[in-house]
């Protein structure tokens, strides 16, 4: 029992630890923040039991990702809106980092799709600008908003994503905590069935 006990709190913490890991995937323009709730969702289906997993919980949990979804589109818009980049060319530049980031995942063990999310961003609204005759100066100064407005959107997604990762935390090890309380319990009430059952037989 003290084996499964421990087991099953490690599991949470490697499965706490995996969340945190995916809310990076907010950088190359994945729904990071959602499928992290939707594995919470899949890890609470198996633990159905757990009083801490209510309507409160979801209501927070679902809150904050909504947040960081408003606040990325509100800084991308006010970055590249600032330094002159039109609709299209903020549109362009977020695929491009879609793009990019695909193109770059392969190198540097993963860590090519930040750099390529980021060199898309700015080549995308680089290019839509110049498409849409504008001078250089002008579509390069529009493509650097757009580039710093990507990087600043995707860190408040993150800071939603780890904040989501935090709420559940407490949640998910008290689960666990209280896992292994009751497997304690019942491990002494064996014991103490087992002792007793033994005493009677001793009366006998």
């Amino acid at each position: 029992m003290d084996f499964f006990s421990s087991f099953s709190q490690w599991m949470t913490i490697a499965f706490l630890i995996f969340l945190g890991f995916l809310v990076l995937l907010n950088f190359i323009n994945l729904p990071a923040n959602w499928i992290v709730i939707v594995l919470i969702a899949i890890w609470s289906f198996f633990h159905s039991d757990n009083p801490q997993i209510n309507i409160t919980y979801w209501c927070s949990i679902l809150a904050t990702a909504v947040v960081g979804e408003i606040l990325e589109w509100v800084v991308l818009a006010q970055k590249s809106k600032a330094a002159g980049a039109s609709s299209w060319g903020t549109f362009a530049g977020m695929l491009g980092a879609f793009a990019g980031a695909i193109m770059g995942a392969p190198f540097f063990l993963g860590l090519g799709a930040l750099f390529g999310a980021l060199l898309g961003a700015f080549l995308g609204c680089l290019g839509m600008e110049l498409l849409r005759g504008n001078a250089f100066d002008k579509a390069l100064e529009a493509a650097k908003g757009t580039l710093l407005g990507r990087f600043l959107g995707a860190l408040c997604k993150c800071a939603a994503g780890f904040t989501i990762v935090a709420i559940s935390a407490r949640r998910l090890t008290t689960t666990a905590q209280e896992l292994t309380q009751s497997l304690s319990l019942q491990t002494a009430s064996l014991d103490l069935s087992a002792w007793l059952n033994q005493a009677n037989n001793i009366g006998c």
